[in-house]
């Protein structure tokens, strides 16, 4: 959460109203939760709805969302009040906290790559032993053991590295909205609870090296 301003600035400084030539005032709001063309179609569509509200219009690469209304009908803490309504956190814009914001953003992105890229490495090993296996002469005994190797890699390692991501998909599904993490956290989830179902069974086939996987190239994805 960002601390929040009490009352809105005029003139024009960072993070304050903008006076316009045609009477109505301008303000961007730092949205770091906009992650996807759905947030960016939510947003616009929700504020654009606003009494008072000219214009909507939102930015991807910038997270800033750039407003125009009527002074009169609106004004900071009731648009920044909107969008949190909308399930979004929001700030109005300033470039020393937007830099901020990007740089715990990208340490955080960085830490789960690492991790989830070191973890991915080692389950492939194990499961390329266990697959070469199936065709030779692995006993059920050695292949179980592999199976749990695994587990114990990937499981602490989906469930810290994927965090950004669970993090992003709660906030939506507690607003009653979806976005592109909400089905990749839902993917990664359950296909690590199947490969543990099998392993609890001694079945042959589990999946823990594809659910740290989606979470590695998610993370690089998403850092780069």
């Amino acid at each position: 959460m960002f601390p929040q301003p009490s009352a809105e600035k005029q003139g024009g400084g960072q993070g304050g109203a903008r006076h316009l030539e045609s009477g109505d005032h301008e303000m961007d709001f730092l949205v770091p939760g906009m992650h996807c063309a759905g947030c960016i179609r939510k947003l616009e569509q929700g504020l654009s709805k606003l009494e008072g509200v000219e214009a909507a219009r939102a930015n991807l690469t910038t997270r800033r969302v750039r407003l125009r209304y009527r002074p009169g009908l609106q004004d900071a803490d009731l648009l920044r009040q909107s969008i949190e309504a909308l399930g979004f956190d929001a700030a109005p814009f300033d470039a020393r906290l937007a830099g901020e914001e990007d740089e715990a953003r990208a340490r955080g992105l960085l830490r789960a790559m690492a991790v989830s890229g070191f973890a991915a490495a080692n389950v492939m090993l194990l499961s390329v032993s266990v697959w070469a296996g199936l065709v030779s002469d692995m006993d059920t005994e050695t292949r179980a053991l592999f199976h749990w190797l695994s587990a114990l890699i990937a499981l602490p390692a989906v469930a810290y590295a994927g965090m950004p991501f669970y993090r992003s998909a709660a906030a939506a599904l507690r607003h009653g909205r979806m976005n592109m993490d909400v089905p990749i956290s839902l993917g990664v989830i359950l296909a690590s609870a199947a490969s543990l179902a099998q392993t609890l069974r001694g079945a042959e086939h589990v999946y823990f090296d594809a659910s740290i996987s989606l979470v590695f190239f998610f993370a690089d994805r998403s850092y780069s």
